[in-house]
């Protein structure tokens, strides 16, 4: 075996392991309030981030909307600039970001509070500012990025999609999409 093999194998199980940390500490209460919101969504789900949580809001947006579940994605930047205009009051908003701390994001938030939006936060940062000024927080907290230098997100957008994959999985069977369904959607 070469060394970049050896690398390329250890990285996975960094990976693997910070989605088995993830799933060894999300919050049960959390994740029943969010499922719940998400099934009781009369109207669409608003799956937003910035930089590359927004690139896995995108995809988390569409397994939503193609396993049942209406979704669509909204980058924050938009938003800010008319696109708010898509949210409206029976609507459900999943919002993503590592550090909680995301400019973006936290400037659309008191718009969405303001049509009683409930937001889910998928984050990093127990202790941030969007963690505090949501309604559920599911734990997306990794120990370190699969980085050599800590700082590429890798681990943690690799658990903020497994999370994201997971609601929508559960959604899905809750719903009881069948093969023709989902077939429907492609």
């Amino acid at each position: 075996m070469t060394e970049r093999f050896k690398k390329v194998v250890e990285l996975l199980r960094i990976e693997a392991d910070a989605i088995e940390h993830a799933a060894s500490h999300l919050d049960a209460g959390a994740v029943e309030s969010a499922i719940d919101l998400l099934e009781a969504c009369a109207g669409k789900v608003i799956v937003t981030g910035v930089g590359k949580s927004g690139v896995i809001a995108q995809k988390i947006a569409q397994t939503l909307t193609s396993t049942g579940t209406v979704a669509v994605f909204v980058h924050p930047s938009d938003a800010m600039h008319g696109s708010l205009g898509v949210i409206a009051a029976d609507d459900v908003v999943i919002a993503l970001s590592n550090s909680g701390e995301t400019e973006e994001i936290l400037a659309i938030l008191p718009p969405i509070k303001r049509r009683n939006v409930p937001v889910i936060a998928i984050v990093g940062n127990l202790n941030s500012t969007l963690a505090r000024e949501t309604d559920v927080v599911l734990d997306a907290s990794v120990d370190k990025e699969a980085c050599p230098l800590n700082l590429a997100p890798t681990t943690s957008t690799t658990v903020a999609l497994s999370i994201g994959d997971a609601i929508a999985m559960t959604l899905m069977e809750s719903k009881s999409l069948t093969e023709e369904d989902f077939a429907e959607n492609h």
